[in-house]
C-alpha cells in the first residue's frame, strides 16, 4: 500500500511549507518574522498560515528527522542507547513511563502505561 503525501490537499509546494516550518522552528524567529522573510523572497503568505503549518507539518518533520538521525547512528560502532523507567502520577494513578535515550541524551521513543511492563508481558 502506498503512503499518501501529507501534502496533498495543499496548493503550495511541500519545499515552500518545509522551509516555511524549518525556518520558524531552527531559528529565533517570530512568525511574523518568517512571513516577512518569505515575502523578501516573493512568497505571499500570513504569518497564520505559517503557524497552521507547524501545527499540521512541525510532527511529521520532527519524527522524520529522529528517524534519519537513528539510522545515520546506527552506523557507528560506539551507538548505545539506555531505557529509563520513571514512576509519574497523572490525576493521582500511578503510570509508568518509559524513554528510550540516546548516547547524546536525546529521547528517541517513550512510552506511558497504566500497568508494569515486563519483559513483553503485562503484569498487573
Amino acid at each position: 500500500m502506498t503512503r499518501r503525501s501529507p501534502f496533498r490537499y495543499f496548493k503550495t509546494s511541500p519545499e515552500i511549507i518545509r522551509l516555511a516550518v524549518m525556518m520558524y522552528v531552527r531559528f529565533p524567529l517570530s512568525l511574523r518574522n518568517v512571513e516577512d522573510l518569505l515575502h523578501e523572497r516573493g512568497i505571499e503568505i500570513s504569518h497564520e498560515t505559517v503557524r497552521y503549518w507547524w501545527n499540521r507539518f512541525g510532527p511529521i518533520f520532527a519524527a522524520e528527522i529522529r528517524r534519519n538521525r537513528v539510522n545515520r547512528m546506527r552506523s557507528y560502532s560506539n551507538w548505545q542507547w539506555h531505557l529509563d523507567e520513571v514512576f509519574v502520577k497523572i490525576n493521582g494513578e500511578t503510570h509508568y513511563l518509559w524513554r528510550a535515550v540516546d548516547y547524546e541524551g536525546e529521547v528517541l521513543e517513550g512510552l506511558v502505561r497504566r500497568t508494569l511492563l515486563e519483559w513483553g508481558r503485562v503484569v498487573a
